[in-house]
């Protein structure tokens, strides 16, 4: 990055992986602003249900930023279940898609337009997951889907992009312990689940964060397109 102080925006920041990214910065010479559904604690109010929000979101950002935006971390997400029998099976996978995929899209075309319009190299981190590989739960065909796509969409806008100096990452964790992941554990026995982890534990946010702010910040320009696994083992390719 350059040696002007980095602008950052960082999406579904109110907790878990999200809030650990903007913590991660605390030594860094940045300004971050934050997301969440309902804002608050200085967080920029977006539901990304309604249409629109991506782009208010945005421009938001912009204006707390001084008109600038160098790196975008897509981390908002939606991790609910979803079984085959469910009325209300379509609605549910539309949902999980608009969350996960359709506005990291938006905010992602938005990055690229801004960055190419300055003339400036930026950054873009996505927040995939294990399952984009792996596949997920029965109960989970969209969460795994959306984040197949996420990832799909990194490794595109890193080839087209390179040549402009927009650099693209995913990281794709496996079981974080968020408060979505407490419930899954829990609902579906945290026994079982953990002995499919060869490490014997689920990731801390801290660690999912700490590989966003290297991408965010510190990762050579070749590294663009790369796909980072942080699972425990639970899934290697």
């Amino acid at each position: 990055m350059s040696n002007s102080k980095t602008h950052i925006l960082v999406t579904g920041s109110s907790r878990g992986i999200g809030k650990a990214i903007i913590e991660s910065f605390g030594k860094d010479d940045v300004t971050v602003v934050g997301q969440s559904t309902a804002g608050g604690d200085d967080l920029v109010a977006a539901d990304f249900t309604q249409d629109g929000s991506a782009p208010l979101l945005w421009q938001q950002a912009l204006d707390r930023l001084d008109g600038r935006i160098d790196v975008l971390v897509n981390n908002a997400g939606l991790f609910q279940p979803n079984p085959l029998a469910a009325e209300d099976w379509l609605e549910s996978w539309d949902r999980t898609m608009t969350i996960n995929l359709t506005s990291s899209a938006e905010l992602c075309r938005l990055a690229v337009l801004h960055f190419r319009q300055r003339g400036e190299p930026g950054r873009i981190v996505n927040i995939a997951s294990r399952a984009a590989y792996r596949g997920d739960s029965p109960d989970h065909w969209h969460y795994a889907a959306s984040k197949g796509g996420m990832v799909a969409m990194t490794k595109t806008i890193a080839r087209a992009y390179a040549k402009d100096g927009i650099l693209a990452f995913a990281i794709c964790p496996g079981f974080t312990m968020t408060g979505m992941a407490e419930d899954y554990l829990a609902s579906r026995g945290g026994d079982k689940l953990l002995a499919d982890i060869p490490l014997g534990r689920v990731a801390q946010p801290e660690e999912i964060a700490s590989i966003a702010r290297y991408c965010a910040l510190d990762a050579p320009p070749s590294m663009t397109g790369a796909v980072l696994d942080a699972n425990g083992a639970s899934f290697v390719r």
